[in-house]
């Protein structure tokens, strides 16, 4: 037999569901934050190597930290471009796909 009370119950849990996320749904920062900080992260780094090159020509920095920030910058780099070509790699497999 239907009771209203468990009918009630019932239809406040599928509500409940269709506001919550997904099942699979991660707590935490999303794809676009974590992006975004990532491509903070890498202009920080590059900066900072400008500015300890720019320190190093006028004689005002530490050759040891002028070689760490560069070598930081390039492989910074390196990263970036690998991501890069990653995500240019996927968009074009997907290009491929059939429809």
């Amino acid at each position: 037999m239907i009771n209203p009370i468990n009918a009630a119950a019932a239809y406040a849990n599928t509500a409940a569901r269709a506001v919550s996320p997904g099942v699979g749904a991660a707590e935490g920062p999303s794809f676009g934050d974590a992006l975004e900080e990532a491509a903070k992260q890498t202009i920080g780094t590059m900066r900072k190597s400008e500015n300890m090159s720019a320190m190093a020509a006028v004689g005002k920095a530490d050759l040891n930290d002028v070689v760490q920030a560069v070598t930081n910058a390039e492989v910074t780099l390196q990263t970036v471009t690998a991501v890069r070509d990653k995500v240019l790699s996927a968009y074009q497999e997907i290009l491929r796909m059939p429809m």
